[in-house]
């Protein structure tokens, strides 16, 4: 009888802690630089989160290692709901097999996903002084200039450098990355003209295509973008088959508890059926989601596979 009162305090006790959650604030962590799609999705989940939870939640950047100088960090970080990550095609499926042994953090075992946000279309875009008015251009262009032309991506082992590097494997062209810390300063220069493309997320290029910097030649996305509906997708190019888009989902760290990973999950898929609050992501082309733990668990594990099969059949290495 003893030992049930006791275990009846704990389990109330419990209850009561995870019903005040949160009672500060929180650190949503986004393993890369500021200015490319990551920090929109962020933002705008934090903005969500703020509003329903009643305390901030704030945006923390750590940069660097293809994402895995953070995931290492929180991969540590204490498990009670106030450390939450910003998990990515990159650093859940892409880098697993792109770093093997090396990689400082088992993606299924470390952390708990909480729920899919979003998926965006990559896009090939360049210059709007560029030459090459559509995809055909560029590959002509590439074909007959072996190793001259060069393209930029936010980092070695991003997204945008991992899906240009399939892209020259099925199409057969040669083309040199030049990766940099970041989406913002590589749009820079793809814009003033010292490199020549790119093949980012979509949501980091609206502003400049929109404005007219930027003129994309194709996505690659199984269907056209509905905020460039006039943008063809690779496939219709002739690259049956081929389809590379970015994701983005909140993960915590492993141990976190069920009740907070829940209560987390139910705000964001909320806000994600909220037009209003996720207006910002879907002016920029972003596909909301917002499913269950369970479901993006297994979303996970199909990418792993996925790109597992594409590092090995392109040969992608780290630069």
């Amino acid at each position: 009888m003893k030992h049930f009162i006791v275990a009846l305090v704990i389990l109330v006790s419990s209850n009561i802690t995870f019903a005040a959650y949160p009672e500060k604030s929180i650190r949503l962590v986004v393993p890369f630089a500021t200015g490319g799609t990551s920090e929109i999705i962020a933002r705008s989940v934090a903005a969500s989160l703020t509003n329903s939870l009643g305390q901030s939640v704030y945006v923390d950047n750590k940069p660097g290692g293809a994402g895995n100088i953070a995931m290492e960090e929180i991969k540590r970080a204490n498990p009670d709901g106030y450390t939450l990550m910003l998990g990515h095609v990159g650093t859940l499926a892409v880098n697993p097999a792109l770093f093997g042994k090396k990689l400082p953090y088992d993606p299924n075992k470390d952390f708990a996903p909480v729920t899919l946000v979003a998926k965006v279309p990559n896009v090939i875009a360049v210059s709007e002084k560029s030459p090459y008015k559509t995809l055909a251009d560029l590959v002509t262009d590439a074909k007959k200039n072996p190793g001259k032309i060069n393209y930029g991506s936010a980092g070695n082992g991003s997204a945008g450098h991992l899906a240009m590097e399939y892209f020259s494997s099925e199409s057969g062209i040669d083309l040199v990355h030049v990766p940099y810390k970041g989406s913002g300063p590589m749009l820079t220069d793809l814009i003033g003209g010292q490199i020549q493309a790119t093949f980012n997320g979509l949501p980091s290029l609206m502003g400049q295509i929109k404005g007219g910097a930027l003129r994309p030649l194709a996505v690659g996305s199984a269907d056209r973008s509905k905020v460039v509906p006039n943008v063809p997708t690779l496939s219709e190019l002739g690259y049956k088959g081929f389809e590379t888009s970015q994701w983005y989902g909140i993960i915590v760290p492993a141990g976190t508890p069920q009740p907070i990973i829940d209560r987390l999950q139910k705000e964001i898929a909320k806000a994600l059926q909220s037009k209003e609050e996720s207006k910002r992501m879907l002016d920029d082309g972003a596909i909301l989601i917002g499913d269950t733990p369970a479901q993006f668990s297994a979303f996970i594990k199909t990418e792993q596979n996925r790109w597992a099969k594409v590092i090995e059949k392109a040969k992608i290495t780290i630069d």
